[in-house]
């Protein structure tokens, strides 16, 4: 749609590239082409805009095919205005000098045009083919059918028209005739997953067969082996039990002979340390028993000497001595006590002395 403004009684169109302007002033064409802009007057100009741009027409439209079942076709034209001046003059293309829009509907027009032929030639091939060949090859059937069909029209370059491609998409019956052409198929595909599935178990339970048979050589394998094992590990035993008692027995027998070399060493030496400690016993008893000889002469002869001494001392002497000898070998006295008795006694022993002396010295 061209974009129209407003100035002071004026009018300023700027139209798209995509799209042909006609401007007519009191019949004579002053613009004509794709993405004019221009100033013109409302109340004498006539415009008339054109697309120039590829247009999809969507169709749907149902069919009967030779068997009497209806079918839905759904397909797609392609088409573009090749020749602007000729379209605006065989269709309705005027706009609004205000608004820009246009006065009429020259697109429908030609969407009318464009399915009403498609429809036509699709109708004449799929009346001569059967439900079950359309649906097989009936979509390039009927697309190529369309496309030489709307290419042979008259109308379409006598009205400016040119078709660009055609595409059908679809060939659909109805829904129940649908389901039950499905139904064969799909208990086909069902028998063929079915059959597959049993396939595949048996495959698996083969395979199953195979691994169990596989896993059982492998056990008696497996036994065989741990079999030789024990054996070789009873063979290895008893190799090492000999050797061990081989080498307890030369242990022992090298332990025998150092326990023996050392008892004799032992034995050896006690007897030289016995002999040793006789000789030094016998040598201190003859040191002693001379020894106690040479004291025993000395004693001997010091009491003789002593005797001899004493020999000619007074017996007053020799009381004294004594008791001074007594006296050196008694032990500390801290104190004496005396009792009454005693002190009479000595009293009276002193007083007898005194009286006996005195008279000596009157004498």
């Amino acid at each position: 749609m061209a974009d129209i403004t407003r100035r002071l009684g004026w009018r300023h169109l700027r139209g798209a590239p995509t799209a042909h302007i006609r401007h007519h002033r009191s019949g004579k064409l002053l613009h004509d082409g794709p993405g004019l802009s221009f100033w013109f007057r409302a109340l004498t100009s006539a415009l008339s805009e054109v697309p120039v741009d590829d247009r999809e027409l969507a169709m749907t439209f149902h069919a009967r095919t030779s068997d009497f079942q209806d079918v839905a076709v759904q397909a797609t034209v392609t088409y573009r205005i090749s020749d602007p001046a000729l379209a605006s003059a065989r269709l309705d293309f005027s706009v609004d000098p205000d608004t820009g829009v246009w006065r009429g509907a020259p697109l429908e027009q030609l969407g009318t045009l464009l399915t009403e032929t498609a429809q036509q030639h699709a109708l004449a091939v799929l009346a001569r083919t059967t439900l079950s060949s359309a649906l097989v090859d009936g979509v390039t059937a009927v697309r190529e059918r369309i496309a030489a069909g709307l290419g042979a029209e008259p109308r379409l370059p006598a009205t400016g028209i040119e078709v660009v491609a055609v595409r059908v998409m679809a060939l659909r019956p109805e829904p129940e005739v649908e389901r039950a052409l499905r139904t064969p198929a799909r208990e086909q595909i069902q028998q063929e997953a079915d059959k597959a599935t049993y396939e595949r178990r048996a495959v698996a339970v083969e395979r199953e067969r195979a691994i169990a048979e596989n896993e059982l050589d492998s056990q008696i394998e497996l036994a065989r082996r741990e079999e030789q094992l024990v054996d070789q590990r009873g063979t290895n035993a008893r190799r090492e039990a000999e050797e061990h008692a081989a080498a307890d027995g030369v242990r022992a027998e090298a332990e025998a002979t150092r326990t023996v070399r050392i008892s004799e060493a032992e034995a050896t030496r006690t007897v030289r340390l016995a002999d040793a400690e006789a000789a030094r016993s016998v040598r201190l008893a003859r040191a002693e028993a001379e020894g106690s000889r040479e004291v025993g002469d000395a004693r001997a002869h010091a009491q003789a000497a002593w005797l001899r001494v004493h020999a000619d001392v007074d017996v007053a002497t020799l009381n004294a001595l004594t008791g001074t000898r007594l006296a050196e070998n008694l032990p500390n006295i801290d104190s004496v006590t005396i009792s009454p008795d005693v002190l009479t006694g000595l009293l009276a022993r002193l007083g007898a002395g005194g009286g006996s002396g005195g008279g000596g010295a009157g004498a």
